[in-house]
């Protein structure tokens, strides 16, 4: 499309106003949480969402809630997000993984003006994917970098309108000499530009079509790309938000949707037939009992201080140009600690479930291996709580964190 067209264009329609709270409630919502329950198994053998799922998830407003609403999206307060992305977790890991990227679109608010007028021409329900590691060296040419690469991790990728991949200048040798990180930068294009290579075979989370994807020789203007991880733009509390914070937040509602899913899957198996003759159920058996009562008081109490860091944060910025230093190392803290939680429990109930939850096709297997690759994620793992601790010692924040 023509960019001077698309800034010409107006957004679309002005909605109505939206009670955040109660998306999870709507019609739409529930329609997707039926399609996706039916279809799990198909999500999880095609190794991606479908893209007719996809468009039930933009009906549903999951990919309009990171959109500026200047060009007709929400902005959405992440508490009320993550709460939409946990519950599709309850339902599949896979499809959790993929709506989590509908807050994505708060990376790309960061890109100018004139770029998100043409992102956002064609409506706000624009779903962007990025894989941008590992790092690949661009060369910078007149107005652009000429850029060549393969990347790992784009999540989403089969249903994406837009993707971005990760770059650096050739300064990064000398930066790494000074002891200093590269600047990334994040490069975004029509998602028909990109090349996905299906490389995607894992032991968890099969259905996020997380591939490779490439360029060859690809020249991206200035407009579009930024610097990864930077503020978005406009003056709205949502590109305040810190937004490495975020990312670990919508990954780790995924493993709290899954804990849920966990929690209830071995309540129903409790009174279930015995395989053994003249074997106890599994509700008469006291550590049973016990095991699912830990983990729901487990789940619950991190799920909780992962809301209060999500709500005071978002209150924070009602006054404050940005969250203290404090809040956000407790967001990152809160987050690796509600993903490590859940995955406790989830482990827990897998366990406490008897010799039924081996067989491939029980959802209790599918629902641990999923949670095991939530906490392998660089925005959660044993890293981010090292980090954290280092912050609460008073020690200075490491590079990149948080």
């Amino acid at each position: 499309m023509n960019q001077l067209n698309a800034l010409a264009q107006p957004p679309g329609p002005v909605e109505e106003a939206v009670d955040f709270s109660k998306l999870t409630q709507q019609p739409e919502f529930l329609a997707l949480l039926d399609e996706i329950r039916s279809r799990r198994d198909e999500i999880h053998q095609k190794r991606h969402v479908p893209r007719d799922i996809v468009a039930m998830m933009k009906k549903a407003r999951i990919f309009r809630s990171a959109t500026p609403t200047k060009f007709g999206g929400d902005a959405m307060a992440p508490h009320h997000f993550l709460k939409m992305v946990e519950k599709i977790g309850e339902v599949d890991g896979s499809a959790a993984w993929v709506a989590a990227f509908g807050s994505a679109n708060t990376y790309i608010a960061a890109l100018p003006d004139e770029a998100q007028a043409e992102i956002y021409a064609t409506g706000p329900d624009q779903v962007y994917a990025g894989g941008l590691y590992p790092l690949q060296k661009a060369e910078r040419v007149d107005g652009g970098w000429q850029v060549s690469g393969r990347w790992k991790f784009a999540s989403g990728c089969m249903g994406a309108d837009w993707i971005g991949v990760g770059i650096v200048g050739s300064d990064s040798v000398q930066r790494a000499a000074e002891g200093l990180p590269p600047e990334v930068l994040m490069a975004v294009a029509p998602a028909a530009e990109v090349e996905i290579i299906e490389t995607w075979d894992v032991m968890g989370m099969q259905g996020t079509g997380s591939h490779d994807t490439q360029v060859k020789d690809r020249f991206y203007p200035d407009m579009w790309t930024c610097k990864r991880g930077a503020m978005g733009i406009y003056d709205e509390a949502l590109y305040r938000y810190p937004p490495l914070a975020f990312q670990a937040q919508v990954h780790a509602a995924c493993n709290l949707g899954l804990a849920r899913a966990a929690l209830d899957l071995a309540t129903q198996m409790s009174g279930g037939a015995k395989l053994m003759p003249g074997a106890p159920r599994l509700a008469d058996r006291a550590y049973f009992r016990t095991g699912l009562a830990e983990g729901e008081a487990r789940m619950r109490a991190a799920r909780a201080y992962y809301y209060e860091m999500a709500e005071k944060a978002w209150d924070e910025l009602a006054h404050n140009a940005e969250v203290s230093p404090e809040t956000n190392n407790l967001l990152r803290l809160s987050a690796s600690h509600a993903a490590r939680a859940a995955t406790d429990t989830i482990q827990h109930c897998f366990r406490i479930s008897g010799m039924a939850a081996i067989q491939e096709g029980h959802q209790m297997q599918r629902i641990l291996r999923d949670c095991l690759v939530v906490t392998q994620h660089a925005a959660l793992n044993d890293v981010t709580m090292e980090n954290a601790g280092a912050v609460l010692s008073g020690l200075p924040a490491p590079a990149g964190y948080p």
